[in-house]
């Protein structure tokens, strides 16, 4: 049996989604129930920039369906501005928060800032305060941290690498976990350029083979240009499906 797909988008409230994916006329209080009849995953990422109301988290819980997943995107207080250094109880605030999704509670990204170079030893610190039970995953955004021993670190604690593709930064096609990661930020141009169908199906072939001996495969597209992560989303369910 193959690995389980998770694949949706980097968000669902964008304006100018209205009239492209979402029908012209429906309210945004309406929008999440109506991308959880196209996607069964979403990765929350306004938790990124401010953190959400326990009321937040329990109101994203029982509005979606039994078996909807929410990737949710760590603070940047976290990563950004504390750069992983004494963040017990910021980290522990926030995940009391997450835990309101309950079973909806899927990975926790920790996406570093682009002018973050690698630091092991801080990095080791901080997936060793990292509790067990949950899914982390950590996107780099530096190339100095894409090296193998750096992928030993995310290894000895089962935490999740984030394969990212974005122009300007190659990044290998890997899991450091029993799950995987990836994260389409858009081949040509970051946020607003569309994969083709022949991009998506070389993804397809390549993301099946990675999966083979992993239980879950959580895919997000993060070029929300136009409405291009719901298409390309939607394409690479369909390819994705094939391949099993």
């Amino acid at each position: 049996m193959g690995p389980k797909y998770h694949i949706g988008t980097s968000g669902w409230v964008y304006p100018h989604w209205r009239d492209v994916f979402y029908p012209p006329k429906l309210p945004q209080s309406k929008w999440l129930e109506f991308y959880t009849r196209h996607f069964h995953t979403v990765e929350l990422n306004n938790s990124f920039y401010r953190l959400p109301s326990e009321k937040a988290f329990s109101n994203w819980r029982d509005t979606s369906p039994e078996g909807f997943i929410y990737a949710v995107k760590v603070s940047r207080f976290i990563t950004h501005i504390k750069r992983l250094k004494e963040v017990e109880e910021p980290v522990e605030t926030f995940l009391s928060r997450a835990r309101h999704l309950k079973k909806k509670l899927g990975p926790l990204l920790y996406q570093l800032p682009p002018n973050m170079r690698r630091n092991d030893e801080r990095l080791d610190a901080f997936l060793s305060l990292l509790p067990r039970g949950l899914r982390h995953v950590v996107e780099f955004r530096h190339e100095s941290w894409l090296d193998e021993e750096v992928f030993d670190i995310l290894r000895k604690y089962n935490i999740g690498f984030c394969v990212f593709d974005m122009p300007g930064l190659a990044c290998p096609l890997m899991a450091t976990a029993n799950f995987a990661y990836i994260r389409f930020h858009g081949a040509s141009g970051l946020y607003w350029s569309c994969y083709s169908d022949e991009e998506l199906e070389d993804w397809a072939q390549k993301i099946s083979a990675l999966g083979k001996d992993l239980d879950t495969v959580y895919i997000y597209f993060n070029n929300d240009a136009q409405g291009f992560a719901t298409r390309n989303a939607q394409t690479l369910t369909g390819k994705l499906a094939k391949e099993l």
